[in-house]
């Protein structure tokens, strides 16, 4: 096998790693980009082409995240991870793992953690590599990485839900809830809301949002039930899909480009919140991006009364 052809077989494999380690679909994808470049140039031949190019887009990763992390602390308004509709990679050994490890939650809750920290996790406990290849990845020794695979264990398992949601009895929550607000049932949609349920939206000072957000099942309910309507009488529509192993929805305007992407928590039998994606410049990989101001515009003509 060449290594052209030993990379593009792992390529689905690397993208999955610097995903869930830089939280965005357009680094990970400059990450396993680099790694091959690094891996065509390179005299080394690796017993274990899979170790070595794993271990060559975690160190990237890595550092890109380092950068990364001090233009966050700039961004404006909340940061959520750019929205990933499929992974490339599949094991069904662990395909409830990895689903579980790019949601939306797991990707907030892995930017607590050093980059260090980060990487040794996703590398172990979604990929399962062993200690030694992990160590190798991140060049420190087994025995620190031990610690660090603990404490971001520790972290990670402080902030997880203490009841996860039945992956069937969530789907079928889920499209209930877009079913009540295709058909404007009221009723049923503060029904499927907790009651301190929470839309929050990353617009990154691009796109109109609601301020921090909206909080509470009435508020929730009342925005939704007066802005959905709307939406529709301008040709806008809701695309059930699956956002970052979870339940959610694409949004598109009159023409069929991608407006937001929202992202469902679902625990307990309800909707515990409601993530939004509207900035732009996280939209473009799943297609052509609408004008969202546009779009804002053209609701508040429809609200307009009549002169």
């Amino acid at each position: 096998m060449t290594r052209s052809e030993e990379f593009q077989e792992l390529r689905p494999l690397l993208f999955a790693i610097a995903y869930r380690i830089l939280g965005s679909v357009s680094d990970a994808e400059d990450a396993v980009q680099e790694s091959w470049l690094r891996y065509e140039t390179s005299d080394a031949v690796p017993a274990s082409p899979k170790a070595y190019l794993s271990a060559v887009v975690t160190r990237i990763s890595i550092d890109v995240l380092r950068s990364a992390r001090v233009r966050r602390e700039a961004y404006v308004g909340r940061w959520f991870p750019e929205p990933l509709v499929s992974d490339p990679y599949e094991d069904p050994a662990r395909a409830a793992e990895l689903a579980d490890s790019v949601s939306m939650a797991a990707l907030l809750l892995l930017e607590r953690l050093s980059p260090l920290e980060r990487a040794v996790f996703v590398l172990r406990e979604v990929f399962a590599f062993d200690f030694a290849d992990v160590a190798s990845a991140v060049g420190r020794s087994e025995d620190a990485v031990r610690q660090l695979a603990v404490r971001a264990r520790r972290h990670m398992d402080e902030g997880r839900p203490r009841f996860e949601a039945d992956r069937r009895e969530r789907d079928e929550l889920a499209a209930r809830f877009f079913d009540a607000i295709r058909d404007g049932d009221v009723e049923a949609l503060r029904e499927l809301l907790a009651a301190d349920v929470q839309l929050t939206a990353d617009a990154g000072g691009k796109a109109p949002m609601w301020g921090r957000g909206i909080f509470g099942g009435a508020n929730v309910a009342r925005v939704l039930e007066s802005t959905m309507p709307i939406f529709g009488q301008i040709g806008g529509t809701l695309e059930p899909r699956t956002i970052n192993g979870q339940p959610g929805a694409i949004l598109r305007d009159g023409e069929g480009r991608v407006l937001n992407t929202w992202s469902l928590d679902i625990l307990d039998g309800r909707i515990q919140s409601i993530r939004a994606v509207l900035n732009p410049d996280k939209l473009g990989h799943l297609g052509p991006v609408a004008d969202a101001w546009a779009v804002f515009q053209q609701g508040k003509d429809v609200r307009r009364p009549p002169v």
